[in-house]
């Protein structure tokens, strides 16, 4: 888990579902933004973070927080297509927001997950009204220690965000939650 308070990089997504035009950070800025990283194939995304995200999705007013997938895919890249995820988004009935992390030739982490330096999913980055990265945990993450950043966040007054993202490092996790239910990214 880590905290920064430098504006986040842009998510770098191929495509977005469950919207009708592109989703950014910069366009739900004044709301907390809760990201919840995902793969369809990945068991603690399925029993654990999908749900979550779906709890703070309905929990939450909208004009506060905005809750949004990111379909990380790093392994398995044959069977997980934007075709598959959209059928598998309807059959959980995922109604938020969902991107595709955009693919990497060079490597089998996607973009997205590279410049925020996820480790694998279920990750959750939870941004504060200024669009600053207060949360950035791999693996499952309680909800009542979820929610208490979102409140907190919510307590806050929107504060001057800070100029750029800086360097990647800042935006790393030092998680030792490479645990059960997550899946790590393996270079």
């Amino acid at each position: 888990m880590s905290i920064t308070d430098r504006i986040s990089p842009p998510l770098q997504v191929s495509q977005w579902l469950n919207s009708p035009q592109p989703v950014t950070l910069d366009g739900l800025r004044g709301r907390v933004v809760v990201l919840h990283t995902f793969q369809m194939l990945c068991p603690g995304c399925v029993s654990h973070g999908l749900p979550q995200a779906l709890r703070i999705h309905r929990l939450f007013p909208p004009d506060q927080v905005a809750v949004i997938g990111l379909h990380t895919v790093f392994e398995h890249h044959d069977v997980m297509s934007p075709e598959a995820l959209r059928v598998f988004l309807d059959e959980y009935r995922i109604p938020f927001p969902v991107g595709v992390d955009q693919a990497d030739p060079a490597s089998p982490a996607p973009l997205t997950m590279q410049s925020y330096g996820l480790r694998g999913t279920p990750s959750v980055v939870v941004f504060d009204r200024c669009g600053c990265v207060r949360l950035n945990h791999f693996g499952q993450i309680d909800d009542l220690q979820l929610g208490a950043v979102i409140g907190q966040l919510l307590a806050e007054a929107p504060a001057q965000p800070p100029v750029d993202a800086g360097d990647k490092a800042a935006n790393q996790t030092d998680a030792s939650a490479c645990a059960g239910g997550a899946c790590a990214v393996h270079a």
